[in-house]
């Protein structure tokens, strides 16, 4: 099994473990506010940070995958080599954006939010934990963008 898919087959898992426990934080919430009368104060919070690092780590599983939401229909009507730049060019674009605003803004965010020593309201959670989602799954696109370049490269050097 190579690296790639370890750290796929690991996303998977914890993006099933993240999905369960929000589901089962969701439903606690539905009973305790409705059924119980008595809403808990810390499923709301938890429910939001959930849904952060859900959404944050499934764009990433998504990206390597290379399935998420695109437009292509100039690279479907393009020939093969005007397809090999594009997609070039494209992951160049998404590596860009993963580095600059993910990994290095991501950082400064969850830095700043650790060293300012804010708290979340309801549970108490540091916010930099919250927020150290957006260089790790930064990291993760720049990674799977970056090993498709090579096999990209490599499989237009056989040809």
């Amino acid at each position: 099994m190579t690296i790639r898919k370890k750290i796929e087959k690991g996303l998977e898992w914890a993006l099933i473990v993240l999905m369960s426990i929000l589901v089962i934080d969701v439903l606690w919430q539905v009973a305790s506010r409705y059924i119980m009368n008595s809403p808990s104060n810390f499923t709301d919070e938890l429910a939001s940070y959930l849904l952060i690092w859900v959404g944050l780590l499934g764009a990433a599983y998504v990206a390597g995958r290379r399935e998420h939401l695109a437009i292509d229909l100039l690279y479907q009507k393009s020939s093969p080599e005007r397809r090999f730049k594009l997609d070039i060019i494209i992951s160049v674009l998404i590596i860009s954006f993963a580095v600059s605003v993910l990994v290095i803004g991501g950082t400064w965010l969850a830095y700043t939010r650790f060293y300012l020593s804010v708290k979340s309201a309801a549970m108490g959670l540091p916010l930099g934990v919250v927020y150290l989602v957006l260089p790790i799954s930064g990291s993760l696109i720049t990674y799977f963008d970056i090993d498709f370049m090579i096999n990209l490269i490599k499989e237009n050097r056989k040809k």
